[in-house]
This record gives C-alpha cells, sequence and structure tokens, in this order.
C-alpha cells in the first residue's frame, strides 16, 4: 500500500523539498561570490544570496499558514548541482575566465531547476485552494526567473569577451 495517498501529502513534500533546496543554495552562494572574478558576476551573486533568504522567509511563511513546521526533504536535485560545481572546480582548476562562465552555467541550472519547482507549487496550491500560499510562490519563481534573464545576459557578456579576447 502506497505511503503517500493525498495530494496534501505531496504539495507538503515539493514544498519541503524546495525549502532544503533553498536552504542548500544559501550556504553554496557565498563559495560562488568568493570564486567569481567579475565584478558584475559578483556583484549579482550577492544580490541573488540576498533574495534567496528572502525566498526562504517566504517559504516558512508558507509553511505558517498551513500551519506545518518548517521542515527541509533532501533535494538530490539541488544537491547534485552543487557536487556538479565543487567537482568541476576542484578537478578543473579553470582560469578566472572559464570560472566565471562555469558559474553563470551552473546559477543557470540552479534557477531552472528552482523555477520548476515554484511553477508546480503554484499550480498545487491554487488547486489546494491556498491562495496565500500561491502568492508567495508566485513571489519567489518571478525572482527566479529575473535572477535567470540576469545569469543568462551575464554569460553572454562574458563569453563575448571571452572570445575577443582569445583572438
Amino acid at each position: 500500500m502506497p505511503s503517500m495517498t493525498e495530494p496534501r501529502e505531496l504539495f507538503l513534500h515539493e514544498l519541503g523539498d524546495i525549502y532544503y533546496a533553498e536552504n542548500q543554495l544559501v550556504k553554496a552562494l557565498p563559495k560562488l561570490i568568493d570564486e567569481a572574478s567579475d565584478s558584475e558576476l559578483r556583484t549579482d551573486l550577492e544580490g541573488h544570496l540576498e533574495q534567496t533568504k528572502g525566498h526562504v522567509d517566504r517559504l516558512e511563511k508558507v509553511f505558517e499558514a498551513l500551519d506545518e513546521p518548517a521542515k527541509g526533504e533532501k533535494c538530490p536535485g539541488i544537491d547534485g548541482i552543487i557536487t556538479e560545481h565543487d567537482e568541476f572546480m576542484s578537478k578543473e582548476d579553470p582560469s578566472s575566465e572559464v570560472c566565471d562562465l562555469f558559474l553563470t552555467g551552473a546559477g543557470a541550472r540552479a534557477e531552472h531547476y528552482e523555477i520548476a519547482a515554484y511553477s508546480g507549487l503554484v499550480t498545487m496550491a491554487d488547486a489546494l485552494d491556498e491562495p496565500r500560499c500561491a502568492e508567495l510562490f508566485q513571489q519567489n519563481l518571478d525572482e527566479e526567473k529575473a535572477a535567470l534573464t540576469k545569469l543568462e545576459a551575464a554569460a553572454k557578456l562574458l563569453s563575448k569577451a571571452g572570445v575577443r579576447a582569445a583572438a
């Protein structure tokens, strides 16, 4: 017999998953900030760290609105993205230029994961008639999409600069 049988259980599982993921990113982003050599990229990452802390706060408000304890659910997806970063940095010992490009890609992978998670949570919150939760998820989703756009723009600029420097 299945142990998860109700949509609300899945909703809480997915909420715990993104709560864990956001908390892991709060821990990981300072390392990326230190690794970045491009000042604009560093500034963007610093801003995203503060934004991510705000996402955690909003998620805690969701838990509160649901009258549930704020509890993370181990998230292999975000753990894999973080592990991929750590292994690349230790094995490849990239130049500062390559490092900055890699950081934009690693950041984009995390943003795509978060966007997918929040999109699903908005849908579930609507279906479960939890409008306050949907609103909080939507705020995080909108910020994640904006962060992805910034990372993509940074990657284009860094790529063009790298090609010009190599020529």
